[in-house]
């Protein structure tokens, strides 16, 4: 390029003097002298003389310019043909080329006048003026072109001048003026290429995507035009050296003069320029496209990390203020499914960090220039993920803790009710036989045995396993209900020892004496009062007879510790619970319920339509509104005009129909699945937008204590709570008319709810290729343990299968049996968020099982294709085991009943 660019620029060309060369008064032939002298030609021209001296002066310049350097050197040989012309134009022009000729001459041949008259003169006038054309080379005058032969070889000569040379004048023009356009084009291509990577290399990196790609476009294309005009000058260039070759071509004994040797020796130097140019170009545009292209990567990569990073960021937060560990065994499984959502949420975010890491580490692997900037992102993308799988895990743990705790502690408060209702049951009259007493051994004995199921035995060791989740809360309710455990314990040990008494000594039997407070000693102990509630109680008989039984030395019988018998009371009062008053309550908070979707609506939704409060809207929450209520104006019609509110209130006078409402109403409270399951979408968009001016000021218009997602979780809790009112209705409504309806209430109640249950495990499913909804009815979802075996795998992959189980979440579906893997990581945030990945399907119509496998009565086998492939489950419990068993019966009996 360089070359190209310091090429000496000629003064003129043959395009400038195009007219005054094609009057042909001056030709360059291409012969040469025997010392290789380029020869110049000066054929008769009758109007030699009038030529303007500019014109002469310019084609004589630019014919000695045409000759390289080497032969220009040896100096030009001058060969003037006047043959019919006269002396005076012989002087004219031996005077003019004396006076202007650039060049070095070497010889001046001049064929004299033909005529013998002007020969004559000629000869005369040579010697006389000789000086004066002050020619330092010798002026040879000749009489013909055979003396001129004599000089110079006829193969130099052209056919004017007696020799064999071929020369076309209007040819040489023509090549002459495609050699110096060709050199321009040359020049020209190399100056733009210059110039273009002067740009290339001054150009800054853009720092977005957008303006990366534009840059990235915009040299593109010119680079391309750039080539595509290198190929069209390489393309020019072999055509000119194809037409100046073309004699030799044509005419394997035709010769190229020297000057079109020449010629092609600068055709050729033209294009080796032009290939060099090329070759240095491309060598440039490789590396600054490869810049420009790994710039682009790294705005990408940038972008999308600032998106994961917030995403991430966001999950961390929420995760943050995830504190609560709970303080009944409710409010933990709703903590851990809130925890379960969280993670399930989180779960995309991590994959595209995991994913922009290894991204990021690839760029590093492929020599990316910007290694310093993208390797500290991929540290931080996995060091939040690992931040927030750790932190998930502990909080799990945490919370599965608290659910431990919480469910020994109910379990245990339910062992003290059961136990003090036993003892409360026990009849005086029948315990006064020996047989009596001796059965109401065995009812404490048996029930004794169940202590160890509520693992509160050892205080110690129970401070111990769950100090890390005491709170002073928790702690004093934990004490409180050991403390009951002794008191009942004692309670049992001295009915234990009264009875013993009386199995061992038979009494008389004592009549019942109806109870009358009257009757009640005068000396009895203040704290002895009946409990409020409990009529006819064996507790009052006990008080009643207190004295017939210490005259028979039974007063160990009668020896209660009157401080549960609150606890007798509670137990009591719920038994007494009227069906009226569970109406009343169900009535009483639904019409809450609805007033409170009423306040969410016209609060909040409707005012994101406000004119006046629109600008206090947040951008991420324009267009929204849908995704933050989900399908909550449904769910408030449903319960708001006169329909399920004005069917419970029907029920006051009648509280068998109540069973009734919730089964016409089955496929209405499906609308619950839908709101349940937009709920995360919802979460996430109030946590982003949940601090605004817009909520605040909503909130502070309707007066309320809390803010929206409160409310928002409204219906949620809704759902749930009709199936605890129907199990309270259905323990008061026992044995009575209705039941079997109340029944079938609750149980459908319960299969909503867990139908919603399932649809959010459901929806987390990942990478089944086909419709989940073409599967047929969700049947069944749960965690186990399973084991592979196949009958054609190799025995040591075999073996080690049998030995290692994989975690595995099943979805029981009537057509196909899912196998998935539960992925759960920890993110920043307020939810568990949890996915599953789809590994393999069984179709149900293929499979048989075995409900028994030795040695353990948790598993259970699936087999597949004629044992061909048998998956060995293990359940948590015997329980769950038998719940699966039963409902895979239930299908593969369907289908064969199908099959009849």
């Amino acid at each position: 390029t360089d070359e190209i660019m310091q090429q000496e620029i000629r003064p003129l060309v043959a395009v400038d003097i195009i007219e005054q060369l094609h009057r042909q008064f001056a030709i360059l032939s291409g012969g040469r002298g025997k010392d290789g002298a380029p020869i110049i030609t000066f054929p008769e021209f009758a109007g030699f003389s009038d030529i303007p001296d500019e014109d002469f002066l310019n084609v004589v310049t630019y014919l000695t310019s045409i000759p390289s350097l080497e032969a220009a050197s040896i100096g030009f040989i001058i060969i003037i043909d006047r043959r019919r012309d006269k002396w005076s134009t012989v002087k004219a022009s031996l005077t003019r080329i004396a006076g202007a000729f650039p060049g070095n001459l070497q010889l001046v041949f001049v064929l004299r006048p033909s005529r013998f008259i002007q020969r004559t003169i000629a000869d005369i006038g040579i010697k006389l003026y000789r000086d004066d054309f002050k020619m330092k080379v010798p002026i040879i005058m000749l009489n013909s072109v055979s003396d001129l032969h004599g000089y110079i070889d006829k193969s130099q000569l052209t056919r004017e001048l007696g020799g064999t040379l071929e020369y076309g004048h209007s040819q040489w023009i023509h090549h002459r003026t495609a050699i110096e356009n060709f050199a321009m084009t040359v020049k020209t291509t190399a100056q733009m290429l210059q110039t273009f990577g002067t740009d290339l290399a001054e150009t800054e990196l853009p720092n977005d995507v957008q303006c990366t790609e534009e840059l990235l476009s915009a040299h593109t294309d010119h680079h391309s035009k750039l080539k595509d005009e290198l190929k069209l000058a390489v393309k020019q260039g072999a055509t000119l050296l194809t037409c100046i070759r073309e004699p030799v071509t044509r005419s394997a004994n035709s010769k190229l003069s020297p000057d079109e040797l020449e010629n092609v020796a600068t055709v050729e130097r033209l294009l080796a320029q032009l290939d060099e140019t090329e070759k240095a170009f491309d060598q440039f545009w490789t590396k600054h496209h490869l810049k420009l292209e790994q710039c682009l990567q790294l705005r990408h990569f940038e972008h999308d990390f600032r998106e994961v990073k917030l995403a991430l960021d966001n999950l961390m937060e929420a995760q943050a203020g995830f504190a609560d560990i709970g303080d009944s065994v409710t409010r933990v499984e709703h903590l851990l499914r809130e925890q379960k959502q969280l993670e399930e949420k989180g779960q995309e975010p991590l994959e595209k960090a995991q994913s922009l890491a290894l991204h990021g580490e690839q760029l590093i692997q492929n020599n990316h220039y910007a290694v310093d900037s993208i390797r500290p992102k991929c540290v931080e993308l996995r060091r939040i993920c690992d931040d927030f799988t750790n932190e998930t895990k502990k909080k799990y743990d945490i919370l599965g803790k608290s659910l431990e705790l919480h469910k020994q502690l109910d379990k245990a408060s339910q062992w003290c009710e059961a136990g003090i209702y036993l003892l409360a049951s026990q009849a005086v009259d029948k315990c006064q036989s020996q047989e009596g007493a001796e059965t109401a051994l065995v009812e404490i004995e048996k029930f004794l045995v169940t202590a160890k199921e509520h693992q509160l035995s050892n205080p110690k060791e129970f401070y111990n396993q769950f100090d890390m989740i005491l709170t002073p809360e928790i702690k004093a309710n934990a004490q409180r209900i050991l403390q009951k455990l002794e008191d009942v314990q004692e309670m049992f040990d001295k009915r234990q020892v009264s009875l013993k008494k009386l199995a061992a000594k038979q009494t008389r039997p004592v009549q019942p004496v109806a109870p009358h407070p009257e009757s009640s000693p005068k000396r009895a102990s203040p704290k002895i009062t009946r409990p409020a509630g409990v009529e006819n109680t064996s507790y009052h008989y006990y008080v009643r007879r207190r004295g017939v039984a210490a005259q028979n030395g039974n007063c160990a019988l009668v020896q209660l510790r009157l401080a549960d018998w609150g606890t007798i009371k509670s137990l009591a009062n719920c038994c007494a619970k009227s069906p009226s008053h569970i109406i009343n309550e169900l009535i009483e908070t639904e019409r809450v319920y609805v007033e409170e979707l009423q306040s969410i609506i016209e609060g909040y939704a409707s005012e994101m339509d406000n004119p006046s409060l629109v600008h206090l809207i947040p951008s991420a929450l324009q267009n929204k509104k849908e995704i933050l209520f989900g399908n909550l104006p449904e769910i408030y019609e449903f319960h708001n005009r006169q329909i399920f509110l004005k069917e419970i209130e029907n029920c006051i006078e009648n509280p068998e129909l109540l069973a009734r409402c919730f089964l016409k109403r089955k496929e209405d409270l499906q609308i619950y699945e839908k709101y349940c399951q937009n709920k995360p979408r919802s979460e996430a968009l109030w946590r982003q937008c949940g601090d605004s001016i817009f909520f605040q000021e909503c909130q502070r218009k309707l007066d309320h204590k809390l803010s929206l997602d409160a409310y928002l979780l409204k219906p949620v809790q809704r759902i749930t709570k009709y199936q605890l009112l129907l199990k309270e209705m259905l323990k008061c409504s026992k044995n009575s008319e209705g039941t079997a309806e109340l029944e079938e209430a609750l149980a459908t109640m319960l299969d909503i709810i867990k139908s919603v249950n399932d649809s959010m495990h459901q929806i987390a499913i990942t990478g089944y290729e086909g419709d989940v909804s073409e599967l047929g009815k969700l049947l069944m979802q749960g965690s186990f343990n399973v084991w592979t075996d196949h009958k054609k795998g190799h025995n040591k992959v075999k073996d080690l299968a049998r030995f290692k189980p994989m975690q595995r979440h099943l979805f029981l579906y009537t057509k196909i049996l899912l196998f998935c893997k539960k992925r759960e990581e920890n993110t920043d945030g307020h939810e568990k968020t949890a996915s599953y990945s789809f590994k393999n399907s069984l179709k149900m119509s293929t499979v048989g099982i075995t409900e028994n496998v030795k040695g353990d009565n948790k598993k259970f086998e699936i087999w597949y294709n004629g044992r061909e492939e048998v998956y060995i489950i293990q359940a948590s419990s015997v329980e769950l085991k038998n719940t699966w068993i039963s409902e895979i019966r239930k299908v593969l009996t369907g289908q064969l009943e199908a099959c009849r």
